[in-house]
């Protein structure tokens, strides 16, 4: 399963990706996508995202299970501590 989560996002870029995924709330889109729709999926949202801020979260062969990547001005950044993902508030 894959989650984005988009902060100030344009409607048009949350129309693009409820064309792939479910928007179960404002901004959260979950579903089951190949790795190749994700990271194109990814480039969408780099270019189109504006001053918004986005977050992705999906499956990966690592102790945690998941990895995550996010751009923009989050609220929080991660942060890899010898291949454990954490999570720094700002």
């Amino acid at each position: 399963m894959v989650v984005f989560i988009l902060e100030n996002a344009k409607p048009s870029l949350r129309g693009e990706l409820s064309q792939w995924l479910f928007e179960i709330k404002a901004g959260v889109f979950v579903g089951r996508i190949s790795a190749l729709v994700r990271d194109e999926l990814w480039q969408v949202i780099e270019q189109k995202l504006g001053k918004g801020s986005a977050v992705l979260i999906y499956p990966q062969r690592n102790e945690q299970g998941f990895d995550a990547r996010m751009i923009g001005n989050p609220s929080r950044s991660l942060v890899d501590i010898e291949g454990l993902l954490l999570v720094k508030v700002l």
